[in-house]
Order: C-alpha cells, then structure tokens, then sequence
C-alpha cells in the first residue's frame, strides 16, 4: 500500500498504486430532481452495447429507486454495512465545511475531511474465503442480478419517525423516494483496478476512461466483487469481465460520421436523456490530482464553484468522478449517507440558484456535442419568485432574461439558450379549429 491524496475526503488514504492522473478527466453531474425514470438512457446504453448473448443481466446504465431499489441488489447498503462492522466509529465526517481563503487548499478539501476508514484501509480486517485481498468488498449472488427494476416507484413514508434522521422538509409529501441514475464513475481511485491480479484493467492518460484489457482479462471477479458502485460485470460466454467504456469512440470525437468536426460528443446515455439531466464533460487535472482552477468548465463550475453537485458514496475512497445535485424532498440525514456533508447547503444552493448558476442549469441535454466553456449574456431582469428554503424560510429569487452559451472542443458555439421560456399564443383561427 502507498499514500494517495483524496480531494473528496481531504486527506491521504492507502491505495495499493501510486498515484497517476489523466491529462483530463472524464466527468459528468446528474440533476436527480429532473429525471422522470423513463429508462431510455438505459436502453440506449443496451441496445449499442450490451445486447449480445452473456450480456442479458449486464446493464451498464441503469435507473433505480431509492431507497428500496438497486442493482444489483442491495449493492449500497451490503457494503455500507460492511465499513460499520468494522469500523466502529462509523462513516463520519471531522467538519461539513472546506478550507476557505485559499482557492487551492479548497479544491483538496472542499468538504471536510472523512474519518472513517475507506475500502482500501479495510479489507484485511474481514476474512475473505477467496484468500488475500486488496479491497474490501463482495461477490454478489447469482439472484442478486435478477431484477434490475426491482422496487421501481416504491415509496417509503415518512411518518415512520427515527428512520432516516427525521422528515423532509416539504409537508405536503407524506411518502418519499427518488431515481438513482447509474453508470461506471470512472475512479481516480478504481477499486476494480486496484483488485485486479491480472493488472488488465487501467485509466486511458488522455481521459481517465477506466477500461479493461480483454486479452489479458481471465474473468477471476476481483473486479466485481471490489467496485463499491457493481459496475464492473461478469460475461460468462466469453469468461472476462466488461463495463462501461464511456463511449469512448463518441469522445475522441474521431468517427468521420457523427463527429466529422472532430468535436467530442456524449455518450449515448447522455445523448438519449428525455429528462435533460445530464451533463457530461472533461475537466483538467494537476499534478496533485485535483482539479485545475477552471470556472468557464460546467463540470468544474457545478462541483468546485457552486458545489451544488457532489460525489457519491465519497467515503468508499475511490473518488468518483459522478456527481450529483440531490433530490429536494429526501429526508437529509439518507442524503448525507449517500453524497457526504453539504447536502443541506447544496439543495439550498439548487432552489436558490446564482445567476450564472440559473443559466448554466439552461444547458444540460442541449446537444449532443460536450460542452468544454460556458458564459453569461446578461438580460434585463423580468421577474420575482417566493422559494422556500430547507429551514422553512423563504427567500425571494430574482429572475432575469439571460442567455446561457455553449461551446465545443473546438471552441465554437454550440448552443445559446434563455432562462426565459419561449410562449407561443395560438390564433383563434387554426388548422384544427371547429
């Protein structure tokens, strides 16, 4: 074991490798509130990847409901459980708040630092049956996989108090759930990399896409039973192990077809997304492994400017490079398990969005194209609303008529977008009048 710096924790932690960083990033924030839980990105993922024989249970995206879904099943809260079996004191965090004054120290610890024990500084405190391992973790059973929809739409009341930490802070709603959107997150830290004894598995340098090497993959499950997130999936025809591969082909942007500019795309779960939740990027990455100082990158803007969006399950320690601006109505204490301390502060953020942050929020699922820089044309303000915050006080959110411009790789526009809705009154005279 070797000493890596984590951003998401804000202190070193053990990883079997030393630290190597991409030039860039691959990276993507998902607006939970937004998704509708029509499961098109997943079958879009299916139907270009994963429709082939051994791959009928493999679902490299895939949608569930929380709290009672998952897939596989009950992939969180069987690891969750594992880190408290061993470590007494739990997942905690020592503070809520990152550094201040100092842009760079902010950006190595911008939520504090953890004091729980990762999934790299556990596994030799639990017997593992398999022999010696790298990772804490664990194979799931066959049933496991059977039902990837398992408990879709199933709400849990929240009248059952001491559950979860208290209500939501929205009255109206008596039951609760929300949509977990899921594909590979691309670890700085992969635990399926750090597991693997065949060493087939690695991050591209140009991008930091986590891919494994088929010909040298002999389908041990190492990989699967160490990814905390079960993105890594067996294939029992070909006896090798498969994920997500982030599209790769679509983010070199060298097909002559659908990237004849040479402008990077998104994959095709980002591409296919009814909701608009989606945002997929490449942020640049120090030396240190932390991000460079990039405000014009929404990816770079959303997590370290706004920190509306934010990791998921930060304390496994492979430091997810999927983000997630979470769900309003769930009760906190769920939430902070889930994407770590600032969650309070990040949905405050989202219902009261910056003016930048409005119109950045303008540009999710606008086009195909990965949007590299975003900037700001201001408008005349043409509007007031009342919001209510999670203490129950209400603010007033000031609404101007600005436009929100993308650009692509190649640093041409791409999108131009108003916060103000186009309207369109229909004469009374039209083709389907009577």
């Amino acid at each position: 074991m070797t000493k890596v710096h984590n951003w998401q924790l804000g202190r070193e932690m053990e990883y079997p490798y030393e630290a190597a960083f991409p030039k860039r990033q691959f990276a993507f924030v998902f607006n939970i509130n937004r998704c509708i839980g029509c499961q098109t990105c997943s079958m879009a993922c299916k139907s270009t990847w994963t429709f082939s024989r051994g791959q009928e249970h493999m679902w490299w995206n895939n949608v569930e409901t929380k709290p009672y879904g998952g897939y596989p099943r009950n992939w969180d809260s069987k690891l969750l459980a594992m880190l408290d079996g061993i470590d007494p004191g739990g997942q905690r965090w020592k503070s809520g708040e990152g550094a201040s004054g100092d842009d760079a120290e902010e950006r190595k610890a911008p939520y504090g630092e953890y004091a729980g024990r990762t999934i790299f500084e556990t596994p030799n405190d639990r017997p593992d049956p398999t022999g010696p391992a790298r990772v804490l973790g664990y194979l799931p059973d066959d049933d496991d996989w059977d039902a990837p929809n398992m408990h879709e739409d199933v709400a849990r009341s929240r009248a059952k108090k001491g559950v979860w930490g208290g209500a939501a802070q929205l009255p109206e709603h008596d039951n609760w759930f929300f949509y977990l959107q899921r594909i590979c997150n691309h670890c700085s830290y992969p635990g399926c990399l750090a597991a693997c004894p065949r060493q087939a598995i690695y991050k591209r340098p140009e991008d930091g896409v986590v891919l494994i090497d088929q010909e040298r993959c002999r389908g041990y499950r190492k990989c699967v039973a160490a990814c905390p997130y079960k993105k890594s999936l067996y294939r029992p025809t070909t006896r090798t192990s498969e994920k997500c591969i982030a599209c790769y082909p679509r983010l070199e942007g060298k097909d002559p077809v659908i990237t004849p500019d040479g402008a990077p795309i998104e994959t095709r779960c980002m591409t296919a997304c009814v909701g608009k939740i989606r945002m997929q990027g490449l942020v640049k990455v120090a030396d240190d492994g932390t991000w460079e100082r990039d405000p014009e990158n929404p990816i770079y803007y959303l997590v370290h400017e706004e920190k509306v969006a934010l990791p998921i399950y930060p304390q496994f320690g492979t430091q997810p490079n999927g983000f997630y601006i979470p769900p309003r109505w769930v009760p906190r204490a769920y939430l902070q398990q889930m994407f770590g301390p600032g969650v309070g502060d990040a949905i405050d953020r989202y219902a009261l969005p910056s003016r930048r942050l409005l119109g950045l929020l303008q540009l999710f699922r606008v086009a195909r194209k990965v949007i590299f820089r975003f900037e700001i044309e201001e408008g005349k303000k043409i509007g007031e609303s009342t919001v209510t915050m999670s203490d129950g006080t209400t603010k007033t959110q000031a609404v101007y008529d600005d436009v929100a411009i993308g650009y692509d790789g190649n640093g041409k526009e791409m999108a131009r977008v108003g916060v103000r809705e186009q309207q369109f009154e229909r004469p009374s005279e039209h083709v389907n009048s009577i």
